[in-house]
């Protein structure tokens, strides 16, 4: 194949264009009458429609989105379609077509990938794609015909997707690296702490071992208890600061109450009057 025929295939500043291999046509959903993709047994909806495992993949890689909305609806062959959706800043397009067999079985089909937005949220999407789908979706079951279809090199493909994947997993390698630098600068500063600093540098660990599972969630998760730690361990932060006022206020306690006891006998300066013999 000429570098004249390729198609434009990677990443740019605003955009991201990737293909990805289907294995399995499900899950089986379905249209309803305003153009949306619902669950199977959705009242009220029109046609059925294939999503396949890369379009689930993506769509949960997006995270909280709006719901996806076809521009091009299956026909006859209801794996043939194209939707839109948006996570915030990330919007993405799959749109679904057979590239070999006539697409008569599932791995037919390959899902054509775009995605707008910052480089960051679309890197972490393409890996949190791979993660859930289990299996490198740049690897065709016939790779000529792939090629030919999309226009792009097996080796371009593989690229595309990888230098995705290598970005989001530095971003959160970055992330570990700036919690575990502000875990040194507080070791030894306080020993009342100690406890404190060893939960975080168990999270350290736990975060770098999900890291290189490419689980995103668990590495979050993981980073979200080692920064709740530090900000506990830091005595500049407003929690142990709060945490120190309480301390300083506790015996103003016990000073109010001897005042109150002190101040019993000024019942004794009360006058008793027996109002008991008026009558």
């Amino acid at each position: 194949m000429s570098t004249e025929d390729e198609e434009w295939v990677g990443s740019d500043a605003s955009r991201t264009v990737l293909y990805a291999q289907v294995r399995d046509g499900q899950p089986k959903m379905v249209i309803d009458e305003d153009g949306y993709l619902r669950p199977e047994g959705w009242p009220d909806s029109g046609g059925k429609v294939y999503l396949g495992d890369v379009a689930q993949a993506a769509l949960r890689a997006l995270g909280p989105h709006d719901p996806p909305r076809f521009a091009e609806q299956p026909g006859f062959d209801e794996q043939i379609w194209s939707l839109s959706s948006r996570a915030n800043e990330l919007q993405m397009r799959i749109s679904s077509s057979p590239y070999w067999g006539f697409g008569l079985l599932p791995n037919c089909f390959l899902n054509r990938i775009e995605l707008s937005g910052p480089l960051g949220l679309r890197a972490r999407c393409v890996h949190d794609l791979v993660a859930s789908l289990g299996r490198n979706p740049w690897e065709p079951s016939r790779l000529r015909q792939f090629e030919k279809v999309t226009g792009c090199e097996a080796a371009r493909h593989r690229s595309a997707w990888k230098d995705l994947i290598t970005r989001a997993s530095g971003d959160m390698s970055e992330e570990v690296d700036q919690l575990e630098d502000s875990l040194r600068r507080l070791r030894g500063s306080d020993a009342a702490v100690s406890g404190i600093l060893d939960a975080a540098e168990m999270g350290i660990g736990e975060a770098r071992a999900a890291l290189a599972d490419r689980n995103a969630p668990a590495v979050e998760r993981a980073l979200g208890r080692v920064a709740s730690a530090l900000i506990e361990a830091d005595p500049d932060t407003e929690v142990r600061s709060s945490e120190t006022s309480a301390q300083r206020a506790s015996p103003r306690t016990s000073s109010g109450k001897r005042d109150e006891v002190e101040a019993g006998h000024l019942l004794d300066e009360i006058p008793f009057v027996d109002l008991s013999e008026e009558e």
